[in-house]
């Protein structure tokens, strides 16, 4: 029987593929070689391997994998990007693992290349002849920007597996729950105009004021209306986040744009949540005689909760020792839970590490999380 490299090497060779995502197209890098590689490591196992094109031109792609037959099964998930990195505020290369310390250092060590490497480890312990049930390894592209990989495997059909486990560093505590988010983008069409007269124009900045007061209300008003106590921040919030309008103190300004985001908690529903915000720059709009386009900076993402009796939860709470958590952090768990897949999110390394100079993994989280992977399969496929 072949064997894979160990832990180590694995998560050497893939921090060594950077895999960038990004929304500027001067940083994002197609994910391929993290997919072959992954592939590679899957079919030595015995899997059947499926890679899907999501992107051409950007060169994105999601893999599939399965092992073993049947109906249900347990689904192993995570996404092989990662978010661009500062080289020069790291000690050490981003793209090449380091060893101290007792932690891996590396840019997507934690979040997330290092739940395959955990994953595969835990999967080459099974003897596949043994399996009642089948494992899948889903591994996507841009969960980072668009999510656009689970988009597809959403689109395309995801295996009709009993549970799943998204490994996204949660310190290896169950997570049940989550906020969901939108970004969204106002942009509002004035008329330019010299300013010693107010009168030959018609001020897009004075509306976007209107604009913005509508929404600090709206935020009132959610705040008001929803509440779930699970998370530390027990509201949805909503964050004005950048305004850009004009080009001169001396004109009128004849168009000005806000980007804004909005977390949701579970119950709220992402389309009436935009229409009542249509609602409100439709009056706006007739209001200050100006074009309001409203649009999305990306297609969001629905808040998570699983199920109440969830299975899958109750053993990650029995395994980990811990009670499942709610977190503000999104992740690709609504597009599983949508397919009716029993799913947690749960995984090595910290979330205060993810997206941060010198992001690591600390050695004492890896042979836990290979333990609690093994009791899954064991629960769900053996």
């Amino acid at each position: 029987m072949k064997h894979l490299p160990n832990i180590k090497q694995q998560l050497s060779t893939l921090l060594s593929l950077p895999s960038i995502s990004s929304a500027l197209p001067d940083y994002d890098m197609s994910n391929k070689g993290v997919i072959d590689q992954i592939a590679s490591w899957c079919e030595t196992l015995g899997f059947k391997v499926d890679i899907q094109c999501i992107d051409k031109a950007r060169g994105k792609f999601n893999l599939l994998a399965t092992l073993g037959s049947g109906p249900g099964g347990l689904i192993l998930s995570g996404h092989t990007d990662t978010v661009p990195c500062n080289i020069e505020k790291w000690q050490s290369d981003p793209f090449k693992l380091t060893d101290k310390d007792n932690r891996f250092y590396g840019l997507g060590s934690c979040d997330m290349k290092g739940f395959f490497a955990l994953a595969l480890a835990a999967i080459e312990k099974v003897d596949a002849r043994q399996l009642k049930a089948p494992i899948f390894i889903l591994a996507t592209a841009d969960e980072e920007t668009s999510m656009s990989g689970a988009r597809a495997l959403a689109t395309l059909g995801l295996p009709k597996a009993r549970a799943a486990i998204i490994g996204e560093p949660t310190s290896l505590k169950p997570i049940n729950m989550h906020k969901g988010i939108l970004m969204e983008g106002i942009k509002i069409t004035g008329q330019a105009g010299h300013s010693s007269d107010p009168e030959l124009g018609n001020n897009a900045m004075d509306a976007m004021h209107t604009v913005i007061s509508e929404l600090k209300d709206f935020r009132q008003q959610l705040k008001q209306e929803f509440k779930h106590t699970a998370f530390s921040v027990p509201s949805p919030t909503l964050n004005l986040g950048c305004i850009h309008g004009g080009d001169n103190p001396n004109r009128i300004c004849g168009q000005c744009e806000l980007h804004f985001d909005l977390r949701m908690i579970p119950g709220m529903n992402t389309e009436q949540l935009r229409q009542r915000i249509q609602d409100r720059l439709d009056r706006v709009a007739k209001q200050t005689q100006t074009d309001i386009e409203f649009y999305r900076l990306f297609d969001g993402v629905d808040a998570f909760a699983s199920g109440e009796n969830s299975e899958l939860v109750a053993l990650a709470e029995k395994l980990s020792g811990h009670g499942a958590e709610a977190v503000a952090f999104a992740t690709e768990a609504p597009f599983l839970a949508a397919a009716n897949i029993d799913t947690v999110v749960m995984g090595a390394g910290s979330i205060d590490q993810a997206h941060q100079p010198d992001e690591y993994m600390a050695h004492d989280q890896i042979e836990p999380m290979v333990k609690y992977i093994g009791q899954f399969i064991k629960h769900y496929c053996l």
